[in-house]
C-alpha cells in the first residue's frame, strides 16, 4: 500500500472512531438520563455590585436538555478557533490534539456522577468532535487532487456513516451485556489508534494561512452562492432525520406508527446504510460531472421524498403489503414503505454532500485556508439545526405529525430553487454544470 493510501486512510480511521464515539453516547443518551436521574436545579445566590439576586431555580426539562445543548454549544463555539489554528499552524497536529482529547473524554464518562459532570464532560466532547471533523475532512480535502476531491470526502463521510451503523446498533447491547465502562474502554482503544495512525502516516502540514481567513472567505461568492442552500437546507434535514424515527415510533394519538424499538432502528439504519454505500460513487460522478448540479439535484430529491413520508400508510395500503413480520411482529402496511422512503432520503443526501464539502474544500484551498472553509460550512447550518427542532415539536403538537415533513421538504425545495436562482444569476446560466 503506498503512502499516499495510508494517509487516507489514517483520516478515514478517525472519521469512523470519532463516528462510532458519538453515536454509541447519543444512543446511550436514555440510559444516562434513568442513571444520573436529574431533577430541578436551584442555583445560589449572586451578589453583583450591592444587588443580591435570588436562587435561580432550572427546570427539570432544562437539565435534560442540557445533556444534548451543552455538546451542541460546545461545538458552535469551538468552530472559529479550531478552523484558525488548524489554518494558521498544523492541521495535523490539531487533528491529533483533538481526537486525543476525545480518547481522554471517553475514558473519563464512567466517572461521570452527576448532571453537571455530564454536561462538562459532553462540552469538552463537543470541543473534540467538533475539532477532529473538521481537521480530517481539511486534510482529505488538501491531500486529494481536485479531481478527485469529492470522491476521496466520500469515502470519509463512508466511514462515518459505517461507524454510526455499527455504534448505533452495538450500543445498546454491550451496554446490557457489560455496563458503561467497557464500551468507553473500546471506544477509548479506537481514537488512541487514530492518533498514532495519524502520527505516523501524515506528514506535518506545511500550508500556513497568516491573517484570519475567515474574512476572506466569508465574502467568497461561491460560498456566499452556497450558503443560500445551506442555511435552508439545514432545516430539512434537521427536521426530516429526527423525525423519521419520532414518527415511526410514537403513539398514534400523537400521529405517528407506535413501532417498536428494533422497527424503529430499521428506519434510521437504512437511511446511514444507503448514505455509506452510495457516498463514495456519488462523490466520483461529481468529480467528473461538477458538484453544482448534484447539490441541486440531490436537494431537491431530498425535499420530494421527505414530502411523501407522511404517505406511507396510504403507500402500503395501496400496494397491499404486509402488515406483520418475523421477529418485528405485528406492524402496519407502512413500515416498508417508510423504510423505503428513510433509504431513498439516504440515497439523495448522498448525490449532495460529497459535492457540497468538495465545493467548500475548492475554496478553501490553495492558500485560502481550507479548514476555515469547512467552519463556515459548519457555521451556516448551525441556525437550521439549531431553530428546527424546536419547531418540530410545535408542528408536531399543535398542527400535526405530517406538518413537520411538508415544512421540512419545502425547505429542501426553496433551498435549491434559491441556490439556483442566485447561481444563474451571479455566475450565468452556465454555472449549474461548470462548477
Amino acid at each position: 500500500m503506498n503512502r499516499t493510501r495510508l494517509r487516507f486512510w489514517a483520516l478515514y480511521l478517525t472519521r469512523f472512531a470519532g463516528g462510532f464515539g458519538f453515536i454509541t453516547l447519543v444512543t446511550l443518551l436514555p440510559k444516562y438520563i434513568n442513571e444520573l436521574d436529574p431533577t430541578a436545579l436551584v442555583l445560589p445566590e449572586l451578589a453583583i455590585g450591592g444587588l443580591v439576586l435570588g436562587g435561580l431555580t432550572l427546570s427539570k426539562g432544562f437539565v435534560i436538555g442540557m445533556y444534548t445543548t451543552g455538546f451542541t454549544l460546545a461545538q458552535t463555539v469551538a468552530v472559529v478557533p479550531l478552523a484558525w489554528a488548524g489554518d494558521r499552524y498544523d492541521k495535523r497536529l490539531v487533528l491529533a490534539g483533538t481526537v486525543g482529547l476525545g480518547a481522554v473524554v471517553y475514558a473519563l464518562f464512567p466517572l461521570v456522577d452527576s448532571s453537571l459532570s455530564f454536561v462538562v464532560a459532553r462540552a469538552a466532547q463537543g470541543i473534540a468532535v467538533t475539532g477532529a471533523g473538521l481537521m480530517s475532512l481539511a486534510l482529505v480535502g488538501e491531500l486529494a487532487r481536485e479531481g478527485t476531491r469529492a470522491n476521496h470526502i466520500g469515502k470519509a463521510n463512508a466511514a462515518r456513516f459505517a461507524a454510526s451503523i455499527l455504534g448505533s446498533i452495538s450500543a445498546g447491547f454491550l451496554y446490557d451485556a457489560f455496563g458503561f465502562t467497557p464500551i468507553f474502554i473500546v471506544i477509548t482503544i479506537l481514537l488512541t489508534i487514530a492518533v498514532v495512525a495519524v502520527w505516523v502516516f501524515l506528514p506535518p502540514d506545511e500550508t500556513t494561512v497568516h491573517g484570519f481567513p475567515f474574512t476572506n472567505l466569508a465574502l467568497n461568492e461561491r460560498i456566499l452562492t452556497m450558503a443560500t442552500f445551506r442555511v435552508q437546507y439545514s432545516v430539512a434535514v434537521t427536521l426530516v432525520r429526527t423525525w423519521v424515527p419520532i414518527y415511526a415510533g410514537v403513539s398514534a394519538a400523537s400521529g405517528g406508527l407506535a413501532y417498536g424499538g428494533i422497527a424503529v432502528a430499521a428506519t434510521v439504519v437504512a437511511e446511514k446504510f444507503t448514505n455509506m454505500l452510495c457516498q463514495p460513487y456519488t462523490g466520483r460522478i461529481s468529480d467528473q460531472y461538477g458538484r453544482a448540479r448534484f447539490v441541486f439535484v440531490g436537494g431537491g430529491l431530498y425535499g420530494l421524498i421527505a414530502l411523501a413520508v407522511p404517505f406511507s400508510p396510504a403507500i402500503g395500503e395501496a400496494l397491499a403489503l404486509p402488515a406483520a413480520f418475523p421477529i418485528l411482529g405485528p406492524l402496519s402496511p407502512a413500515f416498508l414503505p417508510l423504510v423505503g422512503l428513510a433509504g431513498l432520503l439516504g440515497v439523495a443526501d448522498s448525490l449532495r454532500e460529497p459535492a457540497s464539502m468538495a465545493l467548500f474544500a475548492d475554496e478553501g484551498t490553495d492558500g485560502a485556508g481550507v479548514a476555515s472553509s469547512f467552519g463556515i460550512r459548519e457555521l451556516l447550518w448551525r441556525p437550521g439545526s439549531v431553530a428546527a427542532p424546536l419547531l418540530g415539536g410545535y408542528l408536531m403538537a399543535d398542527v400535526g405529525m405530517e406538518w413537520v415533513f411538508y415544512v421540512g421538504g419545502a425547505s429542501a425545495i426553496t433551498g435549491v430553487l434559491a441556490f439556483l436562482g442566485v447561481l444563474v444569476w451571479s455566475h450565468g446560466t452556465s454555472a449549474l454544470t461548470q462548477w
